[in-house]
């Protein structure tokens, strides 16, 4: 068991050293991008999939928590990263990038659990329309408190003149490690839960499931998630504004889970990446892009409205034994 896990970290990691050295010697910038955004794609859509699929709630807000993140990494290595690298003695060196860039990702991921638990505590007493709308509303406060705090520029943007460097090859194992925790948590007892919430509500009640504390669980960790992903960006992009984050950029999101399938992590990814690449494809046709890009969402929705893949997961344990069930039933 040891060995095969430690052999499937080997596998990523060369999986994902190859994937760098191609964006770095073969490939144009601009396709780079679009993979280091499917990146920040797949995490925010796994992490909302914790909310709207397993636990079967509605948040409108996932890109407030993206911002709070955001923001609040960025913050960090503005203002304190300079002075955080000379303490520790590390200076500019490639230890001293990962460390900056690690502490960015923790902050942010911390920043947006507090928010999450805060914003969660009184939310998620609520359900249906009513929980979408003060998610939407947390959503929009966030991106009007940010407008008006000049320390973080305010409308005109926030440039962060220090900040950690990020390559594909960092970016995707963060992304991995987000995606391998969501696949945990489905097969963990508090997975279990989510689902039996998502279910029926009344029943995971009865048989003795604390249904607030676990919504909120859900809800944090889904937060941390997606602040993670938003310092991550912060120190990509390296210039955060308000608008970047608003309820627009929870409705792709919402989106991505929707298509993918809800309650599905392998689904999330896969929709994700598509509906990053998809745009960016159609861009040669001008004005008639979003006019397709929406006629191929509303078909999803009509042919498949489970989604991809509903709630189904890929694994290779999977696989092999539907070959085994194919084989007994060739024989």
């Amino acid at each position: 068991m040891i060995f095969r896990r430690l052999l499937k970290i080997a596998v990523t990691v060369a999986l994902l050293a190859g994937v760098e050295y191609l964006l770095l010697n073969y490939v144009d910038r601009y396709v780079a991008r679009i993979a280091n955004l499917c990146c920040f794609s797949v995490m925010l859509a796994v992490s909302l999939n914790i909310i709207n699929g397993y636990a079967g709630q509605f948040s409108l807000g996932h890109a407030g928590f993206y911002a709070v993140g955001a923001y609040s990494g960025g913050a960090l290595t503005q203002y304190a990263g300079p002075s955080l690298l000379h303490v520790f003695g590390m200076g500019a060196t490639p230890l001293g990038n990962a460390a900056l860039l690690l502490a960015a990702a923790c902050v942010g991921a911390v920043c947006a659990a507090a928010a999450g638990l805060i914003v969660g505590i009184p939310a998620l007493r609520l359900k249906g329309d009513y929980l979408a709308i003060a998610t939407l509303g947390f959503n929009e406060m966030i991106r009007v408190l940010i407008l008006n705090v000049p320390a973080l520029g305010g409308a005109t943007g926030f440039l962060l003149s220090t900040r950690a460097s990020i390559d594909f090859f960092s970016l995707g194992l963060f992304t991995v490690a987000i995606v391998w925790l969501s696949r945990n948590l489905l097969n963990s007892r508090q997975g279990r839960a989510l689902q039996a919430l998502r279910d029926d509500e009344t029943a995971a009640s009865v048989l003795g499931i604390n249904v607030t504390q676990t919504k909120v669980m859900a809800f944090v960790l889904s937060s941390a998630m997606a602040g993670c992903a938003g310092a991550l960006y912060s120190q990509y992009d390296g210039f955060l504004q308000p608008d970047s984050f608003n309820f627009i950029r929870s409705i792709e999101l919402i989106i991505m889970v929707v298509v993918g399938g809800l309650g599905s992590t392998t689904g999330a990814v896969i929709a994700a990446i598509v509906l990053t690449v998809l745009p960016e494809t159609l861009r040669g046709l001008a004005d008639y892009r979003m006019v397709i890009y929406s006629t191929l969402l509303i078909l999803t929705v009509l042919v498949r409205p489970q989604g991809l893949l509903g709630t189904s997961e890929f694994s290779w344990s999977g696989l092999r034994l539907r070959r085994k069930e194919a084989e007994g039933g060739l024989s």
